[in-house]
């Protein structure tokens, strides 16, 4: 034990210092959850866990993860397949750099680390996507370092566990949660308690916490205070911006007309269909992409949201009456859209327009 540690721990106060991690360890190893990438744990299956699991809910995952595995079982393998097929396997996940991100990643691994995760959490911050958390857990749960991983459910049992009426949303605090994280992983099983944390996170000091079932509330300065309800302290988020959007799907005999996101953008590698920000004008192919085409049929309204949007999609279908060329623009076989990958809302219409098709051919 180095001796900031030690000293960390006197003002803690030993019992409660060391009584926090045994009771989190026997309460993790009993009522631990049956997850995918706990089975056959490696470096590579913590990574992609991680990456998958930030801000997206663990039951939304499972599915994924495991399709993944099936598909990409191996960083080389990772690192060798089209881009478009990585992010076609990512589709729905939301927030698409994570996949774009970890093919680059896969593909730097490969160069310069021979196919192999560094154990390193310096060496792994330099690698394309791996920040603090990422990196922390990669150390922490495959390697089995001393190594803090700071996530959402981490910082709200510290917060509570040390009755601190900081801002969670600014780096500092995060730093000082990372440090006080770092220095209570003095067990010989950092994994285990770090994985606790996590857990009493998800499961138990939730936003709305079960404290009379935590193992740990005899040491918890927030509920010997009556605070818990009051932490953590965030500042409020930046308000949601209601977009409204005509979408026109333009069929040019098997063809749809659709547009791939350009680099750098929120929608970058996925395709969408034609979009317009609504007016007062009633909206025609003619008038915004020079296409002179009929109306076939209006469809139900979509929505769905990204960063601080929410988007709500007025999709109609149309036939062009001539084919032509539109910068920015390609038509694409019916077939063939169905194997791209298309943002949240433009899937939604595409599959409404794949089950209309169904039921026309039978």
């Amino acid at each position: 034990m180095l001796a900031g540690q030690w000293a960390f721990v006197k003002k803690m106060g030993i019992c409660h210092t060391l009584s926090l991690m045994k009771e989190l360890e026997t309460w993790f190893l009993q009522h631990q959850r049956t997850l995918p990438w706990r089975e056959n744990i490696t470096p590579y299956r913590v990574w992609i866990s991680e990456v998958m699991l930030q801000q997206t809910q663990v039951s939304v995952v499972i599915p994924y993860f495991i399709r993944w595995m099936e598909r990409f079982p191996t960083i080389d393998s990772l690192a060798k397949a089209n881009i478009d097929d990585v992010i076609k396997l990512w589709e729905g996940l939301g927030y698409y750099s994570r996949a774009r991100n970890l093919h680059a990643a896969a593909n730097q691994i490969v160069t310069y680390y021979g196919g192999e995760l560094p154990q390193s959490r310096n060496e792994l911050l330099k690698i394309k996507g791996f920040g603090p958390y990422t990196s922390g857990a990669v150390s922490c749960f495959a390697f089995g370092q001393n190594e803090p991983a700071v996530d959402g459910n981490v910082m709200r049992v510290m917060t509570r566990f040390f009755d601190l009426h900081l801002d969670i949303s600014k780096s500092q605090t995060r730093a000082e949660i990372e440090k006080r994280v770092s220095q209570l992983l003095l067990s010989v099983k950092p994994r285990i308690l770090m994985e606790g944390l996590i857990e009493l996170g998800a499961l138990i000091c939730t936003k709305t916490p079960s404290c009379l079932q935590c193992p740990i509330k005899h040491n918890c300065k927030a509920f010997e205070r009556g605070t818990v309800s009051q932490l953590p302290v965030k500042a409020k988020r930046v308000a949601t911006t209601k977009l409204h959007r005509d979408v026109a799907c333009i069929f040019s005999d098997d063809a749809l007309l659709i547009s791939r996101g350009e680099m750098g953008k929120v929608m970058a590698d996925l395709w969408e269909f034609p979009y317009f920000e609504k007016s007062e004008k009633e909206f025609h192919p003619k008038n915004a992409l020079g296409v002179d085409a009929e109306l076939l049929y209006e469809m139900q309204q979509f929505q769905h949201t990204f960063t601080r949007f929410r988007v709500i999609l007025y999709p109609t279908v149309w036939r062009a009456k001539k084919r032509i060329e539109i910068p920015g623009f390609t038509w694409e076989s019916f077939e063939k859209i169905g194997q791209l990958p298309f943002s949240s809302g433009h899937r939604k219409i595409l599959s409404e327009l794949q089950r209309r098709e169904e039921c026309i051919s039978k």
